[in-house]
């Protein structure tokens, strides 16, 4: 991708060329599928996927990718919101911007993750930015692609892990005139976020997370049985579901090759955390639409970061330095269903300032493509108590 100057903040669209999709339906056409799962029952239901992505699922989504699927529509909706680049210690970096109309209006810089995308957020940035009750607060939101992921450049070199990324998104927000901002992310934005709010209280006025990651080594002594659950929940997960990670965090160059490849191996990789990460019964797709997660998918195999988005884990996988503390108010919320779940009284190690605490009834690791009016009011509320805290509202 061209860049200017590396201060220089850019407009940015992309199109892809009618050869590149041409070429995905190609690849698609000649899928070569293995036979069925061999699982003890094919009922609806989590058994199904007990051996990863149910053939006939699968069969389902590759035909709708390459008969219905209109990726031009994603193109569109991207442009609407505003796309820019900018070149940040050598890389060029893509993000979002949407600024609000309202004089009020607090930067907000909101953080992906993986197997996640920009295309997360897409449909709460203009309700945060311009929300329809004068009431709500208001935000100046900035969404920016991960390094490695989307249209943001692939890094040559090893050295992008958590640490130098939040550092990245202050002199992103700097050169957008925001010297002072919120901040929200899950997944391994949630661990950017917290380096943000415990490395930059100067810029950071606090941040939104759900993942509120505690220090290691606290006992369960003192905790609910709900909060014990939750415990288990987490080591059960680290200990039975976490090969994907194991493998980016050690060999991301060799799994890389058949997600730049073959766009079906691709959207399996990512589908079985859909299916496995959200607050369903049996598939993604109760909750997250086939178009949500094919913008996703898709916005992977054009770009074709595969292999260099699967890299953060190998640049920071258990890199949270363990003694950060985050002293700038935090508003958490954990959802049930996610996939790292920790109790309030652990999380306050940490977290030192937290305003408001919240554990809905419904959600998954994906909020926001889940659930978007929750998620929206949820942010809204959270940060509402951050900036009432902060002195700011």
């Amino acid at each position: 991708m061209t860049t200017l100057n590396s201060a220089d903040v850019h407009a940015f669209e992309f199109r892809a060329s009618g050869a590149d999709l041409d070429d995905l339906r190609a690849r698609l056409n000649a899928t070569r599928l293995p036979e069925a799962e061999t699982v003890f029952t094919t009922a609806p239901g989590r058994g199904r996927w007990d051996q990863g992505v149910p053939l006939a699922d699968l069969a389902e989504v590759v035909d709708y990718w390459r008969t219905g699927y209109e990726w031009r529509k994603f193109e569109r909706r991207l442009d609407t919101i505003g796309q820019f680049r900018t070149v940040i210690d050598g890389l060029g970096i893509h993000f979002l911007h949407c600024p609000s109309t309202r004089m009020d209006a607090v930067p907000l810089i909101m953080t992906h993750g993986w197997p996640g995308s920009i295309a997360e957020f897409i449909d709460t940035v203009d309700a945060l930015a311009n929300p329809d009750d004068p009431g709500a607060p208001a935000f100046h939101v900035v969404v920016p692609s991960l390094p490695g992921f989307g249209f943001s450049d692939k890094p040559s070199a090893t050295g992008w892990g958590t640490e130098k990324i939040a550092a990245a998104w202050v002199e992103l927000m700097h050169r957008l005139g925001y010297d002072r901002f919120l901040a929200h992310g899950g997944d391994w934005g949630g661990v950017i976020t917290t380096i943000l709010g415990g490395r930059f209280p100067e810029q950071v006025i606090g941040i939104h997370t759900t993942l509120a990651q505690a220090p290691p080594g606290l006992t369960t002594e003192g905790l609910t049985a709900d909060e014990r659950r939750w415990t288990e929940d987490t080591a059960n997960f680290r200990r039975h579901h976490c090969a994907y990670a194991k493998q980016q965090a050690t060999r991301p160059q060799t799994i890389g090759y058949a997600l730049v490849d073959s766009p079906v191996g691709l959207l399996a990789w990512i589908l079985d955390k859909f299916a496995e990460w959200t607050d369903t019964e049996d598939s993604p797709f109760e909750t997250i639409s086939r178009d949500a997660i094919l913008d996703n998918v898709t916005l992977y195999w054009l770009t074709r970061t595969g292999a260099s988005s699967a890299r953060i884990y190998y640049e920071s996988h258990n890199s949270l330095d363990p003694d950060l503390r985050v002293d700038v108010p935090a508003a958490i919320t954990t959802y049930p269903h996610d996939i790292e779940k920790n109790p309030r009284a652990w999380a306050q190690h940490r977290f030192r300032q937290i305003v408001r605490w919240r554990t809905p009834e419904n959600g998954g690791h994906f909020p926001s493509l889940e659930d978007p009016t929750y998620f929206v009011r949820d942010l809204q509320e959270g940060f509402a108590a951050v900036l009432s805290a902060a002195g700011i509202r």
